[in-house]
């Protein structure tokens, strides 16, 4: 019995020790395993998180990185802006300048038209109007014609006992010129000596002709109605129309020449009958 006590006693023993050598080893043992077991459920929790997309620390971590990555695309048009307003300035400052000179230039135009005419005729000048024919300029007028003021040219036909007025601005539109030159002049006297060209065509339709040429108040035209209307002691006499034609050439040319020479109507009117005679 005493033996049996002994193994009981010894065996209680080694169970304590043991028991013992167990608790101190599972205290050094115990706080890695917790770690372990703390991080393990951390990872599962941010992996469910992270799925479902319930985190709210992620998604205001996401916001705020969206905003900066906005704030230098909106720094952009900043840029933008600042270029635009400084193009407008250039354009509004280059503007200006080519309207300034344009009014300038047009209205310098027609002072100077102006002038052009003024200096080619004046007072106590003769002239030739194509549809009159000599004429002198007796003064300068102004007049107010439909609330606008004219000046106008007052040209005396003597022979026709009439008073022409002329714009300044459409003398030259109109026709109205200087007295030939005496080179003219001699080209007219010898056309004059040449020979007759008369066409084949109705009557009607050479004095249009014939009138056209005399209006035109070219001297070299008018000399050629005289030569081809001219009708000497050998040939035909002129009918009636023929001769008014005739008559209104040879007065216009005479009247010019006249002016040109210096002499009066009669005498100029003396020479051309005798050039066609000798013709």
């Amino acid at each position: 019995q005493t033996s049996m006590t002994t193994k009981k006693k010894s065996a209680t023993k080694a169970k304590a020790a043991a028991k013992k050598k167990k608790a101190v080893k599972a205290p050094a043992v115990k706080p890695q395993a917790k770690k372990a077991a703390a991080k393990a459920p951390a990872k599962k929790v941010a992996k469910k998180t992270a799925a479902k997309g319930s985190v709210p620390a992620n998604k205001a971590a996401a916001k705020p990185a969206a905003k900066k990555k906005a704030s230098p695309a909106t720094a952009k048009p900043a840029v933008k802006k600042s270029a635009a307003v400084k193009a407008p300035a250039k354009a509004a400052a280059s503007k200006p300048t080519p309207t300034k000179a344009t009014p300038a230039k047009s209205s310098a135009k027609p002072k100077k038209s102006d002038s052009k005419v003024k200096m080619a005729f004046s007072t106590s000048d003769y002239v030739v109007y194509p549809t009159h024919g000599v004429g002198k300029i007796t003064g300068v007028e102004e007049q107010e014609i439909s609330g606008m003021k004219l000046e106008l040219f007052v040209i005396d036909f003597a022979q026709d006992k009439m008073t022409l007025r002329v714009p300044v601005g459409k003398a030259k539109t109109s026709g109205m010129r200087r007295l030939s030159t005496v080179k003219e002049m001699d080209q007219a006297l010898t056309t004059l000596k040449g020979r007759a060209r008369v066409k084949r065509t109705m009557w009607s339709r050479r004095a249009q002709e014939y009138e056209a040429k005399i209006n035109s108040g070219d001297p070299i035209s008018i000399a050629e109605v005289v030569r081809d209307l001219h009708r000497s002691s050998n040939q035909p006499d002129q009918s009636y129309s023929e001769r008014q034609i005739y008559e209104a050439a040879l007065g216009r040319l005479a009247r010019e020449l006249a002016a040109v020479e210096k002499t009066d109507e009669d005498s100029a009117t003396e020479k051309l009958e005798g050039v066609l005679q000798a013709a």
